[in-house]
């Protein structure tokens, strides 16, 4: 694994428990990446990271919810005292409710899926950008959705809301740090067949999620944009089935 495009480069990726972080987690470290595990269920984290492990990769499991302005800032303390330094930056926690509408969702559940897609974006960015600024270097990818582009009621208002944010925080970035060496993307995947498909009020069938982009299709993308020199940005990278629904 050590021989890859990100040999020594030191990455965390959030939500990285199922889904698109745990392939994302496991492509970049197998271009040689060192890559810290974040997510809230600990024992996942621990064996993700125990499996990147035992097969010649170097990975650090960091329970931890991404809302948590605290946790977050501890957990980058953690890396760069383990690693001394933070390269990569993928920001993909998301999360969604059966509720979607505005006439039935909760303020519990708004504060809910914004604090996690919108405020946990935040929350990285900043926790991860001194660092990056001392290293004169640093990529932020956000994992956003393309209902961040086109809001519906099939993603609902406050999942739109906070992708649409989202997106907003990481184009922000660029036009704040680019002066600085920080380069940042936003990823908007389609229709991705994962678990969060089972939060729709209507989850679609086995045979309608094999059409739909897949987890380590994202994954690829996420090593594509880290692996380019740089002086290339990818502002904004949209990927969508080729088989619309």
């Amino acid at each position: 694994m050590a021989e890859g495009k990100l040999a020594g480069k030191v990455a965390i990726v959030t939500g990285a428990s199922s889904g698109m972080g745990r392939a994302t987690v496991y492509a970049l470290a197998a271009e040689g990446a060192k890559v810290a595990v974040v997510a809230r269920s600990a024992d996942v984290v621990v064996a993700i990271a125990d499996e990147i492990n035992g097969g010649g990769g170097v990975a650090l499991a960091l329970p931890a919810d991404v809302a948590d302005a605290a946790a977050v800032g501890a957990l980058v303390e953690r890396v760069v005292g383990e690693w001394g330094r933070i390269d990569l930056l993928v920001a993909n926690a998301g999360v969604n409710t059966k509720e979607r509408a505005l006439h039935n969702i909760s303020q519990e559940q708004w504060e809910y899926v914004i604090g996690v897609n919108l405020n946990g974006v935040f929350n990285c960015a900043k926790a991860v950008l001194p660092q990056m600024r001392a290293q004169r270097e640093g990529t932020i990818i956000t994992v956003a959705s393309m209902a961040g582009r086109r809001p519906g009621t099939l993603s609902g208002i406050a999942y739109g809301a906070s992708k649409a944010g989202a997106i907003s925080v990481s184009h922000s970035i660029n036009a704040e740090e680019k002066p600085n060496g920080i380069r940042a993307t936003t990823i908007l995947p389609g229709d991705t067949a994962t678990a969060i498909l089972d939060h729709r009020p209507n989850p679609p069938s086995t045979e309608a999620r094999e059409t739909m982009l897949q987890s380590e299709d994202i994954a690829a993308a996420v090593v594509y944009v880290a692996t380019q020199p740089h002086r290339v940005t990818v502002d904004e990278l949209w990927l969508t089935p080729t088989v619309g629904r």
